[in-house]
């Protein structure tokens, strides 16, 4: 497909997504399923604008005055992919399978740069519903922020130290020319091409032997925050496919035990290959029967609870733009409920001493420090641990500088450490 070809195609997907309210990635499938002839190249390209449509949708539907899904659609290429009218009109050239020829207005629109005086929350390509609440939570940094929550993230690779060392993995990836993260010594970091295409890893050797495994330096870091060590017992009690399980078993060299569970069986089911492949002993799962935890014997028994709580995904909203035009005012009351009903069953299971690692991937406050306010005011016996000195104590100082620390915590976004938006407290059990 020409890429004129391919804007239709995108300009096709967006109109089914506004039309049905659907996911992307539920359109996307159904438009490469109905055309079969797009190849995979194809299907990439079409999915890659289709998100970048999706991550300026606000600020692309402003700068032309409309928001058609051709119009987002305009906008986009001119203020995400940064075309030059010129560039613009030659894609569309009203050829066949290529979109319809500019009009006048449109021409005009997309030769005028956008307003300095937007509205902030179109500026920061949020919702009006949302954008109080942000600004609140990033100050004068809310639009720089937001933009950089609208940038395409990388792909981050965990380098797994049970078996192999990030030295090893640099050499041996070479040709995908990575980087090292800035933050977490294990971390890699691959760039993805302008086409939104990114190397299949999980055909590589180096993952299929068990060396790296796929993690946004973020995720690496607050389970490395959560202070596991050697020798200890460790409940990840919202484990899902397991990715900071393996984390933390790496982190406690296969000593001590880590129980995995998850109160959605579906979500687990990744989680026994993946320990396998990455060489890991000390990990035990625990499957739940119906929407129980199978954790009564290991009550009071705990040195760390990591709850990895349900919540909004606010801080993922790189990965999945399409999440932030979904999201609503009930979503984030129901996942503070799901963070209250998971925190209760992590304080049966921490024994005196011990600590919760609460995590979210959410920029929302009410998610984060008012989950945890919210904790404390119905749970005696727990106290905030220092976020600083959890930095300095976990050889993290680098980290001071660049995360935003909370009444009761830390947040990582991806204009202060390039990561995905987590929020991590620790909550230390009176001993």
């Amino acid at each position: 497909m020409v890429p004129s070809a391919r804007i239709s195609a995108a300009i096709e997907v967006l109109a089914d997504i506004a039309a049905r309210r659907r996911p992307a990635t539920d359109a996307l499938k159904d438009w490469g399923l109905a055309h079969r002839f797009a190849g995979s190249g194809d299907r990439a390209a079409i999915a890659s604008l289709v998100y970048d449509c999706l991550r300026r949708k606000y600020s692309a539907a402003f700068l032309l005055g409309e928001e058609t899904p051709r119009a987002v659609m305009l906008g986009m290429l001119r203020l995400q992919r940064n075309l030059d009218p010129a560039a613009i009109e030659a894609l569309f050239n009203g050829e066949r399978f290529s979109p319809k020829l500019l009009s006048t207005a449109e021409r005009e629109r997309i030769g005028n740069g956008f307003p300095l005086d937007a509205p902030l929350a179109i500026a920061a390509d949020c919702p009006d519903w949302i954008a109080p609440v942000l600004m609140d939570v990033f100050g004068g940094d809310f639009v720089a922020e937001l933009r950089a929550m609208a940038d395409r993230a990388p792909l981050d690779l965990r380098v797994n130290t049970l078996t192999t060392t990030r030295d090893k993995v640099l050499d041996e990836l070479a040709y995908l020319t990575p980087v090292p993260t800035p933050f977490s010594p294990v971390g890699l970091r691959i760039r993805f091409g302008d086409d939104g295409r990114g190397p299949a890893i999980q055909a590589e050797p180096a993952f299929l032997d068990g060396w790296v495994e796929i993690q946004d330096e973020g995720s690496q870091l607050v389970a490395f925050l959560s202070g596991a060590r050697p020798g200890e017992t460790i409940v990840d009690l919202c484990a899902g496919g397991g990715g900071k399980t393996l984390a933390l078993a790496a982190t406690m060299q296969n000593s001590g035990i880590l129980y995995a569970t998850d109160s959605d069986i579906r979500r687990l089911a990744p989680i026994h290959e993946r320990l396998r492949r990455a060489g890991i002993t000390n990990t035990q799962v625990r499957t739940p029967r119906g929407r129980e935890y199978p954790l009564d014997d290991l009550k009071q028994s705990a040195d760390i609870v990591l709850v990895d709580a349900p919540c909004t995904g606010s801080g993922t909203w790189r990965r999945n733009p399409d999440a932030k035009w979904r999201l609503r005012p009930g979503s984030v009351a129901a996942r503070l409920k799901d963070q209250a009903t998971v925190l209760d069953r992590a304080t049966e299971l921490v024994k005196p001493g011990g600590r919760i690692a609460y995590i979210t991937c959410s920029v929302l406050p009410e998610e984060n420090d008012g989950a945890v306010a919210a904790f404390l005011g119905r749970t005696p016996g727990f106290s905030v641990a220092d976020a600083r000195a959890n930095l300095t104590a976990g050889g993290f100082s680098v980290l001071l500088d660049a995360v935003r620390f909370t009444r009761h915590g830390v947040q990582l976004t991806p204009l202060r450490t390039g990561t995905d938006g987590f929020f991590l407290s620790i909550l230390r059990k009176v001993g």
